[in-house]
């Protein structure tokens, strides 16, 4: 079998739901979207069981995965649902969801639940991706109460700009949304994801959601890093399965993109874009192998890599390749890559998944 693993450190996971948490000062969603960014929902949601408050995801068939498997805590469809037939499906797993929409809405008000649903409204206070615009707001809150389909409305909104903590637009929408729900009835509230529970106090209210910070990855930029004691939970590792020695002036990969600038030892990795490493990753892009830093070189191709064993002489076939994990930062390779940690996370797959 290709040598690719992802081992999945549990304790790891657990321990930055705590700091979470804590972090927050009242309740917690530990958010398993995308199949808990990639790290397995059903298992991330069971080692969590014991401590997490509740669990969101994206959509119903997400939802129904973690029930399947016994998860009977709080779900939160975040995305809410998209078809009114969906509710039966809500209604009989006791989901929680997000209301963002007219649509959404009327949906509620025309279904006829055994139960009252529990219902999260969403205001637009900034980022404009969905949710009530303010001067809509008060009257979305005023028809699910008149409904009688809303047991319980969590006042909710969503930061856009929480990750640059240096910037005013997150304290903006912290203003706009206390404006707004100001003299509406009492009762829970949720502003706060990873960067709002790390960087911003004020976002501290009965809800917190804790998405890529659960998984040890910081949201937040240099300078910041440390806000918290995050522990990475994955770490993607494959090995050396062929070595070269190359002249100067050699290219490597597809598109020559790469040319050797002195006589190069080169190594073949078992991992490439199918695997879920970013194509567009640059050569310089860091690794460890073997304990010891190194960099990408040449183009990332479907099924390998090529990494430069020049200066590690005791480094060949065999030799382990750390993509990201405890030394290299999941996001250091993004930056590489002109994207973001999420998105290498979210897409690992054809790896072997080993769960401590």
């Amino acid at each position: 079998m290709r040598p690719l693993i992802a081992t999945i450190r549990l304790d790891n996971l657990r321990h930055n739901y705590q700091v979470a948490r804590a972090a927050h000062g009242d309740r917690t969603l530990a958010v398993l979207k995308a199949n808990a960014y990639g790290h397995g929902a059903v298992r991330c949601a069971q080692a969590l069981a014991d401590i997490a408050d509740g669990f969101a995801v994206a959509c119903l068939e997400e939802a129904l995965e973690l029930r399947a498997a016994g998860i009977a805590h709080p779900i939160l469809l975040l995305e809410g649902v998209f078809e009114a037939e969906e509710l039966k499906a809500v209604d009989e797993h006791q989901l929680w969801l997000a209301v963002t929409s007219e649509e959404q809405l009327r949906m509620i008000e025309q279904s006829a639940p055994q139960k009252p649903f529990n219902v999260w409204l969403m205001l637009d206070s900034g980022m404009h991706r969905e949710g009530f615009l303010p001067e809509a707001y008060h009257a979305a809150w005023r028809r699910l109460e008149a409904s009688g389909k809303a047991g319980t409305i969590t006042k909710m909104t969503h930061f856009a700009r929480a990750d640059e903590p240096e910037l005013p637009m997150t304290a903006a929408q912290l203003e706009r949304f206390d404006a707004v729900v100001r003299g509406l009835p009492p009762g829970d509230e949720s502003v706060a994801n990873s960067a709002g529970i790390l960087c911003h106090p004020r976002a501290q209210r009965n809800w917190g959601r804790v998405g890529i910070a659960l998984y040890g990855v910081t949201p937040l930029p240099a300078g910041f890093e440390d806000a918290a004691d995050l522990r990475p939970v994955m770490r993607f590792c494959s090995r050396v399965f062929g070595v070269r020695e190359l002249a100067a002036g050699e290219p490597i990969g597809y598109g020559d993109n790469f040319v050797t600038d002195r006589p190069t030892r080169v190594g073949l990795v078992a991992c490439g874009y199918a695997d879920g490493y970013p194509r567009r990753a640059s050569s310089g892009s860091p690794v460890l192998i073997d304990g010891q830093r190194s960099r990408l070189i040449g183009r990332v191709s479907m099924d390998m890599l090529t990494v430069d064993l020049t200066d590690l002489p005791e480094t060949g076939i065999g030799s382990e390749v750390e993509l990201w994990g405890d030394v290299v930062s999941v996001n250091e390779v993004a930056a590489h890559a002109g994207t973001i940690g999420y998105e290498p996370l979210c897409n690992v797959k054809r790896a072997h998944f080993d769960y401590r």
